[in-house]
Formats: structure tokens, C-alpha cells, sequence
């Protein structure tokens, strides 16, 4: 039946329902449901009952054959008025509801009180909204974006406060979640999860999943302060942290590869707020048992796990939302443009797609040095890129090191020459950029004065 509706009326699918509904005390489903039954001349198998036995054992039983039958009367002027009730005292024995002005349920005398027949209806909401918006949000669409963009999305869990202590916040789960995304975790130990874990967990896996080698990813403040890849996770994990120490300490900590005893040893030295893996072994869970407060997540990784990702990035807005498409691009070598005279060698090319994976879950403006599969120096969130190169020029040297021989990436172009003087002066000796500027050629004579490789990705990776 929904697959019939679909096909004639993909569109405010929801504002053209038109759904008799009667509310009834458990014990008396079958007798009213009957009664409704006749009353509209439908047969038992064309109602929808839904049990609300946690509600006080109320039901609401929903004609499907009168949206069958309404469905395409209604039009998109509707789509601000779906189902409502039309009149409601709290002495009455029945409310008349009404789904766009047609009233049902009358002549079944059944006691409601108030707060209950409140708690009914907005559960009877949900759960039809749970079954309809899935199936409308799949039915392919005539444009990118859909006229009436829905989301329905089913609790975790409340969270202790927002983003700061004077916040609320709770968080909720995609019912199309992608496999392997950070709501199927299963958290083996610690503490409740705050919201700025969840959300710092999140950028931590998105990251270090689209790593083919063993990876480990550090982040603070939504910002990786270290990324490397290793031959094993205890190498990965030293490298990654080697970056900035500093700035790792109470971080959240992902892996792409199960967690064994060694590594747990040496990440067990650091104050780590959320540790995340595909597996643990019992001698990695044994060395974080007596650290009782540390958040171990375990998240199964898909086999495709680069291209597992959310289709949709929403960003709330005064009054509204904006909403895209996800950023999940994934730049090979053979995308390349070399630019320069001077060609990239097969390790340098390698240190610039490395540099350039990371980049993309830095924040704008963003510049990220690396060598031999390792982050060198992270400059994030500024608003002048000369400053994100500078930063991570400082960061590297208060890590003790060197920026000889490095790779660079830029999440965006460079707009003039000063850019790439900066980051040559520290000592990278190969670019990654998007290009696309007016003044490409600019610095592209630039590259060639100071002999350094450069690529264009002809993709930015803005990221706010």
C-alpha cells in the first residue's frame, strides 16, 4: 500500500494524509476497532494498529485505506496543517480528531483523560513519521534537494549538558545511519558520554576510517593535533602523538585496526578522555580495567568504510537550515595536475595524498605539514591562512620537529605568493592545493623560483 501511494505522490507525502483515528482503552481494542471498522467500511487487514502498552495500555487504531483513497485531493498548500484536532474539552469523552478537517471516532464512548490522550497522539505522531518519512526520503527524487526536506530521527540517549554546562542536549540516531558510523558504538567502559566527546569521537573516526594502513588520529576541539600511519597501531600511535603533545593531552584517540596490549600500554601514559577501535583485545581492556573513567569505544569497521558516510551535512541557521552533501570526496594520484617544473617523487606524492587526507577534517583556514605518513605541524582555524602556516610552523618546533623535507597541503588556494613563501621558509619542499585562483599563475612562478614541487587537487575542502 505505502509503495502505491509512493509511486503516485513521492512528494509532502506527509501533508496529504488523511488518516481516521480512534483512541481506545486496551481492553476494549477489539469491540471499537470493530466499530470503527464498519464505520468506514474497511477490512481488518487495512487498519494500522499501533500498542502504546507503555502509555497507560492506550491504541490508536489509523485507517490506511482513507489515505489510499485521499491521498492525491490534497495539495501542497496543505503541508502546513498534516493532522490535527479539531476540537478537544477535557470533559469530553471523545476528541474529535480530524486529519485535514475530516472528522472519525465518533460513537466510540470511551473515557480519555487529557495528558494521556496528549502522550497518544504525539507517540501515534512519531511512530507514523518513523514508517512514512524513511519511505518518502527513498523514493527517487526529480531534484537534489526535495521540496519538504524530512528528518526523523529516534533518541539515544539525554546527554548531562550541551556544548557548555548552561546547555541541554541529547543525542539522536539517522535511522539510514551508514555501517560502521559512530551511533553503532558500543561503549565497553568509562564514564557517560558528554556532547563534545560524541562530537569529537565523530571527527576522530570519520578520519582515521578513510585510512587504508593501520591509522591513528588524535583530535582536540574538533581539530586533529596528529595523524600517522604506521605498520602497527603502537607505531601509528607514537608517531600521531610525537605531532603535539601538547595539545593531545585529555584528546580522543581513534584507531582503524583492534587495539592490542603494546599499544594500549603507551596510550595508557597519556590522559585520554575517549579511546576508539574496532576491537580490543583482553590484554588492551585489561590495561585501561583500572582506569575506570576512560571511554572505550568499539565500532565495527565495514570493508568499505572510506565511502561508509552520512549523505547529508546540515548546519542549523537562524530560522533555518542549511544542508548539503556531504564532503566525501577522495582524491587520487591520478587526479593530480602538476603544475611545476619540478615533478614530485613517488614518496613525496604519497606524503601529499597523506597530507591532503587529513586536511580535509581540519578546520578552515587549514594547513597541514607531513612527512613519511606523519603529521608534522597542524595549522587550524584561522582566519588568515598565513597565520594557519605559521601556527603549524611554531607547533612543529615546539614538538621538537624539523620541517625539512615536508609535504604541504591547503585545504584551499593560495591567493598570493606569500602563502607558499611561508610554508617553503619553514621547509616543505612539495604543495598540494585545490588551485583556482586568479593569481595561480603567480604562484605557480613562485614554486618554480624557489624549486619546489607543486599539484593542484582542482577539489577544496572547506570545512567550518
Amino acid at each position: 500500500m505505502f509503495e502505491e501511494v509512493l509511486r503516485r505522490n513521492p512528494g509532502h507525502l506527509l501533508a496529504r494524509i488523511n488518516l481516521g483515528v480512534a483512541l481506545v482503552q486496551l481492553g476494549e481494542l477489539e469491540a471499537a476497532a470493530r466499530q470503527f471498522r464498519e464505520a468506514q467500511a474497511l477490512t481488518p487487514t487495512s487498519a494500522l494498529v499501533s500498542n502504546y502498552l507503555a502509555t497507560g495500555g492506550a491504541l490508536f487504531v489509523a485507517s490506511m485505506d482513507l489515505l489510499t483513497r485521499n491521498v492525491e485531493t490534497f495539495g501542497p498548500g496543505f503541508n502546513r496543517d498534516v493532522l490535527r484536532v479539531e476540537s478537544f474539552d477535557e470533559d469530553a469523552t471523545v476528541p474529535s480528531i480530524v486529519s485535514l478537517g475530516d472528522p472519525v471516532g465518533e460513537g466510540l464512548d470511551v473515557d480519555l483523560d487529557y495528558g494521556l490522550y496528549e502522550q497518544l497522539w504525539f507517540g501515534f505522531i512519531s511512530d507514523i513519521s518513523d514508517t512514512i518519512i524513511p519511505a518518502a526520503d527513498a523514493v527517487p527524487a526529480r531534484h537534489a534537494f526535495p521540496g519538504q526536506f524530512n528528518a526523523c530521527w529516534t533518541k539515544v540517549q539525554d546527554l548531562r549538558y550541551g556544548e557548555n554546562p548552561h546547555q541541554q542536549a541529547a543525542f539522536y540516531r539517522d535511522p539510514d545511519a551508514p555501517a560502521g558510523s559512530l551511533v553503532s558504538a558500543q561503549q565497553l567502559q568509562g564514564k557517560e558520554l558528554s556532547y563534545n566527546n560524541i562530537a569529537d569521537a565523530d571527527a576522530a573516526w570519520e578520519c582515521v576510517k578513510g585510512f587504508a594502513a593501520p591509522a591513528c588520529v588524535i583530535i582536540k576541539h574538533a581539530n586533529p593535533c596528529g595523524v600517522a600511519l604506521g605498520t602497527t597501531p603502537l607505531e601509528a600511535y607514537r608517531k600521531a602523538f610525537q605531532t603535539d603533545p601538547t595539545s593531545a593531552f585529555g584528546g580522543i584517540i581513534a584507531f582503524n585496526r583492534a587495539l592490542d596490549g603494546e599499544a594500549a600500554q603507551a596510550v595508557a601514559q597519556q590522559f585520554v578522555e575517549v579511546l576508539i577501535a574496532p576491537d580490543f583485545t583482553p590484554e588492551a581492556l585489561a590495561v585501561f580495567r583500572p582506569k575506570a573513567n576512560v571511554r572505550l569505544l568499539r565500532i565495527a569497521l565495514p570493508a568499505d568504510a572510506a565511502t561508509t558516510r552520512n549523505r547529508w551535512h546540515l548546519q542549523r541557521v537562524g530560522g533555518g537550515v542549511l544542508v548539503q552533501t556531504a564532503d566525501h570526496h577522495v582524491l587520487r594520484a591520478s587526479d593530480l595536475k602538476v603544475v611545476t617544473e619540478r615533478r614530485p617523487t613517488p614518496e613525496q606524492l604519497q606524503d601529499l595524498l597523506f597530507a591532503w587526507s587529513v586536511a580535509q577534517y581540519v578546520k578552515s583556514n587549514a594547513i597541514v605539514f607531513c612527512k613519511d605518513g606523519m603529521t608534522m605541524g597542524v595549522g587550524a582555524g584561522q582566519m588568515s591562512r598565513l597565520d594557519s602556516a605559521r601556527i603549524a610552523s611554531i607547533k612543529a618546533q615546539a614538538a621538537g620537529l624539523s620541517l625539512q623535507g615536508t609535504a604541504v597541503a591547503s585545504d584551499a588556494f593560495f591567493p598570493f605568493r606569500d602563502g607558499l613563501d611561508v610554508v617553503v621558509d619553514a621547509g616543505a619542499t612539495c604543495i598540494i592545493q585545490p588551485g583556482g585562483s586568479v593569481r595561480d599563475q603567480e604562484v605557480i612562478d613562485a614554486a618554480n623560483e624557489r624549486g619546489v614541487a607543486m599539484v593542484f587537487t582542482g577539489v577544496r575542502h572547506f570545512r567550518h
